[in-house]
């Protein structure tokens, strides 16, 4: 039964059937005829190139099938049963020698690619050049074969335009690299240059200090030969005046000694002048002697216990005189003492200004650094979601940088969506537990409403419970409770991912701050009963129960609700409600908007200027806490000096929120802190730097002036 699957003819035999040689056949007809240049072109290069016919007979030559090592045809694989047949039933093979035909061609081939320039850039594209000649040639002579071996021609020029047409549109790329390359070596080397200069600047700063350096160890060392010197003088000076002392006492006893002998002497020499018995007068001049002596020991136990004793008149002139000088004593403190309280205004408005410059620094760093060119940011109206209506709400009041980190949020969020899965941070001890998960967890994709609703809810959860467990296993606990065990893990890390990226959501930063242990709960919790407490007291004061209150009221209520305030500190809150100086005190104020949050968890400028003003606040009381101590960042603080210090900056405060502060600074419990006067036997020191960082972290305020102010 014959098969029907089709025979693969013989090369031999399919050119016996349909090929003819050039020359002999009706083709240059058509190849004369023609009107394409470039097939004319062709013809006449196949007419110079072919002289004779390149078969045996008017057939193809069957050459390449007796050739084992040089073969077209060695690996072609036969198609049919009887192929090994057919080639094995040639009787009289041909000979070995090559087609003539296909030298010429070989021949024309060399010859075309030694002609060519290969050291221009378009030397491969010239290269193709004789092969799709040889190719035309193939395929204007293989008649049969030509549909297949054009559209194979046609495949090949399709994929080449293809490639150089991406690399024509790769060349500007390159072209830009190469910019970007020059542009980031040139800020190098300006980088460069500026720290060469700034170094040996610093250099020349200190070779100075040095040179002034040696120069004070040189008059310390002459002032300490001058005072040794004096030293030595003062000693021989006091020796010189001893060996006086000693010389006068002794001279004025040989001088009294001989004024007795001479008036011995003289009552010897004259007995008649007196008309008396010189034994008489012996006897009394001994006792006149002794007289003398009684008299002189007399004198000087007076002079040694009245030796001090002044004259009244010097010690009423000397009390009128200590009299005028304690006046002026204490008319001086007073003013020292009100200097003192202007020193401490200018040192607290000195730091504000200080905190103040480094932000304008900052910022005009960043400015200098984005400023050129300056950036368009009208064009994000098109790309944001929401057109320009969002657009103008997301960038109202915001600066540059604001503005960079709202588009960053904005574009992550794009990303956050069109990922489906999250990889897991394995359990690693630096991995948060509520995260310690590995392999994939799916992404939730929910809102940014829908997030902030559950932080919300997850709040409340946590200040209705006592607060026993801690607040990432509660998180954690909570996601469990409300979307059950099994995609707890994959809500916790698209919520996460959710608060890392929206820094400027004051829901979702806080409670990413919370969460990551950058800031205690309390801080949180704390300022939620404050302005809950402020809104209850305007209430109070709200005495028509309409809603509404004067700015007289309102801003009678922010002094009872924060009498430390400064007035400055009330104008920034009263401001922020929409009150302007020009603005006339009966005007009336919805006081309920100001605590108002929009559905995304943003709250009203009155409530985030509360919670700057509390951040600065808390930055100036640890910054008079830091002054108070006088220690270095590195250096350690014991608690006794920073109980001490607490209460001289602080005296208001009650005992356990001192205890609480300490507690907070030194991660110490509360009920193992040591009493009053006996932190220098427990030994307990923290570093400065890391005590300062725990009351950053934590809810610390101040509790009442910083002196007590005198009773009436």
């Amino acid at each position: 039964m014959a098969s029907s699957k089709p025979q693969c003819p013989s090369l031999a035999t399919t050119s016996r059937i349909h090929l003819r040689p050039l020359g002999v056949t009706k083709d240059d007809s058509f190849i004369t005829e023609t009107k394409n240049p470039q097939k004319r072109k062709l013809s006449q290069k196949r007419k110079t190139l072919l002289s004779c016919p390149f078969s045996i007979g008017g057939h193809l030559s069957p050459w390449p099938r007796y050739i084992s090592d040089q073969t077209i045809l060695h690996n072609r694989k036969p198609c049919s049963d009887d192929y090994q047949k057919r080639t094995n039933s040639w009787q009289q093979p041909l000979g070995t020698t090559k087609p003539r035909y296909l030298e010429q061609l070989e021949n024309y081939l060399r010859k075309e690619l030694l002609l060519l320039d290969l050291g221009t850039d378009s030397a491969q594209e010239l290269r193709l050049q004789p092969f799709r000649e040889i190719f035309e040639f193939f395929i204007e002579d293989f008649k049969t074969y030509k549909p297949l071996l054009s559209s194979i021609k046609n495949a090949y020029e399709v994929m080449l335009a293809h490639q150089r047409e991406k690399i024509r549109a790769l060349e500007p790329l390159k072209a830009k690299l190469v910019i970007v390359d020059e542009d980031c070596k040139e800020r190098i080397l300006a980088m460069r240059a500026e720290e060469r200069y700034e170094i040996s600047m610093l250099k020349k700063e200190k070779m100075n200090l040095l040179k002034l350096i040696d120069k004070k160890n040189e008059e310390k060392i002459s002032l300490q030969s001058e005072v040794s010197k004096l030293r030595k003088n003062l000693a021989e000076e006091y020796l010189h005046y001893l060996s006086e002392r000693d010389a006068r006492k002794i001279l004025i006893a040989d001088l009294n000694e001989l004024r007795y002998q001479r008036e011995d002497m003289s009552l010897a020499q004259s007995p008649g002048i007196w008309g008396e018995d010189p034994m008489k007068l012996t006897l009394a001049l001994k006792m006149a002697r002794q007289d003398l002596t009684r008299t002189q020991m007399e004198l000087n136990t007076m002079k040694a216990n009245f030796g001090d004793v002044v004259p009244r008149r010097d010690f009423e002139m000397q009390e009128k005189v200590l009299k005028d000088l304690q006046e002026q004593l204490d008319s001086l403190r007073d003013d020292y003492e009100e200097v003192r309280k202007e020193h401490e205004m200018l040192l607290q408005l000195h730091m504000s200004t200080l905190k103040e410059r480094d932000q304008f620094y900052s910022e005009l760093q960043e400015i200098q650094r984005t400023s050129t060119p300056r950036p368009d940011w009208s064009k994000c109206k098109d790309v944001v979601a929401g057109g320009r209506d969002r657009w103008q709400m997301l960038a109202e009041g915001k600066n540059s940088d604001q503005l960079v980190d709202v588009l960053l949020e904005e574009i992550g969020e794009g990303l956050l969506r069109e990922k489906d899965f999250f990889s897991g941070l394995g359990y690693g001890e630096s991995i948060p537990t509520f995260l310690r998960f590995d392999g994939t967890v799916e992404n939730k994709k929910p809102t940014k409403k829908d997030v902030v609703n559950i932080l919300k809810d997850a709040w409340k959860e946590r200040m209705a419970e006592e607060q026993k467990e801690r607040f990432p296993d509660f998180f954690f606990n909570f996601l469990e409770r409300r979307f059950g065990p099994g995609d707890a893990m994959a809500w916790a890390y698209t919520i996460f991912e959710y608060i890392k990226l929206f820094q400027s959501n004051e829901v979702m930063s806080q409670f990413h701050a919370v969460l990551m242990g950058k800031r205690k709960e309390s801080v949180y919790i704390k300022q939620k009963e404050r302005i809950a407490q402020l809104l209850k007291e305007m209430t109070n004061a709200d005495s028509q129960n309409e809603g509404l209150l004067t700015v007289e009221q309102l801003s009678t209520v922010l002094k009872s609700a924060f009498p430390f305030k400064t007035d400055e500190k009330i104008q920034e809150l009263m401001e922020a409600v929409g009150w302007h100086p020009s603005s006339s005190n009966a005007d009336l104020l919805n006081y309920h908007i100001l605590f108002t949050e929009d559905e995304e968890g943003q709250s009203t400028p009155f409530v985030q200027k509360l919670w700057e003003q509390y951040m600065e606040e808390k930055d100036a009381y640890l910054q008079e806490l830091k002054l108070e101590l006088g220690l270095e960042l590195h250096e350690d603080v014991t608690l006794a000096r920073m109980r001490e210090a607490l209460m001289n900056i602080d005296p208001t405060l009650d005992k356990q929120t001192l205890n609480s502060y300490l507690s907070q600074a030194f991660q110490f419990p509360m009920t193992e802190l040591p009493e009053e006067g006996e932190e220098k036997e427990a030994g307990i020191v923290v570093q400065l730097q890391t005590a300062l960082e725990q009351l950053h972290m934590s809810d610390v305020r101040r509790m009442g002036p910083r002196e007590q102010e005198p009773a009436s």
